[in-house]
């Protein structure tokens, strides 16, 4: 069981808020719930918990927009993102992941206001700019668990519709967390402790995904991209925020 009763109930107040944005957008649990998780559990426990419960979230979405999904589009992104993940494993082992969110918030946040503004800036070989996001996404995720904020900006910028949007970021975060996890497995990052905290936070991972997916289809295209690009920048701020020790 958790460390105490507060812990349980803020992990599922968290939980349910971020599996909520997952559902709506197709992207956020890690990004919502990360930077607040580990003010009170240890990161090395929070990002394979958060994981863990990415595979069943984005499953559950994929189920519901599967007839979006356009594998063709993004393979690309998703092989270089399983090629990240490797040196995503060892940083969380060795390095001050501290540092990284620094560093990643300090690059997202410009972007994410320049995208606010209205700058955007078409990419046309979409598979070649796809194997350096995927390669940066997928070493983020596996060691801070928010890979997302590069692939989302970049969705941004091609002007992805709403529905093919959700159903293509959650297949490839299906796909990253699925060999996130197994490399965690296999470097003992998942603990019993670990597996314990997902148990407990399930039934807010349950309900979270099915109210966001039900949120899905109520919003317009234009709503839908300035929820993006806020989320991602109030992440990447929290993610400084983090790093440098501020909460």
């Amino acid at each position: 069981m958790p460390d105490s009763l507060t812990t349980l109930i803020a992990g599922l107040a968290v939980i349910f808020l971020a599996s909520t944005t997952q559902g709506l957008a197709g992207f956020g649990f890690a990004i919502v719930s990360v930077p607040i998780m580990i003010i009170f559990i240890s990161p090395k426990t929070v990002v394979p918990i958060v994981m863990m419960q990415a595979i069943l979230i984005n499953l559950l979405i994929l189920i519901e927009a599967r007839k979006w999904l356009d594998l063709k589009r993004i393979w690309p992104l998703i092989v270089a993102g399983i090629a990240g993940i490797p040196v995503g494993t060892y940083l969380l082992v060795v390095l001050d992941v501290n540092v990284l969110r620094v560093f990643i918030g300090s690059v997202i946040v410009p972007f994410a206001i320049a995208y606010m503004v209205g700058f955007t800036k078409q990419v046309k070989n979409e598979k070649l700019a796809f194997a350096s996001i995927g390669f940066i996404s997928g070493l983020l995720s596996a060691s801070t668990s928010i890979g997302g904020p590069p692939v989302i900006l970049f969705f941004v910028n091609q002007g992805v519709d709403k529905q093919t949007f959700r159903a293509n970021l959650v297949a490839y975060y299906l796909v990253v967390a699925s060999v996130v996890s197994l490399a965690f497995v296999l470097s003992g990052v998942i603990t019993t402790t670990v597996i314990q905290y997902a148990i407990w936070f399930l039934p807010a991972t349950l309900l979270g995904t099915i109210t966001g997916i039900k949120l899905a289809h109520k919003i317009d295209e234009n709503l839908f991209r300035k929820i993006a690009l806020i989320v991602v920048t109030i992440a990447a701020l929290s993610s400084i925020a983090s790093g440098l020790g501020i909460w």
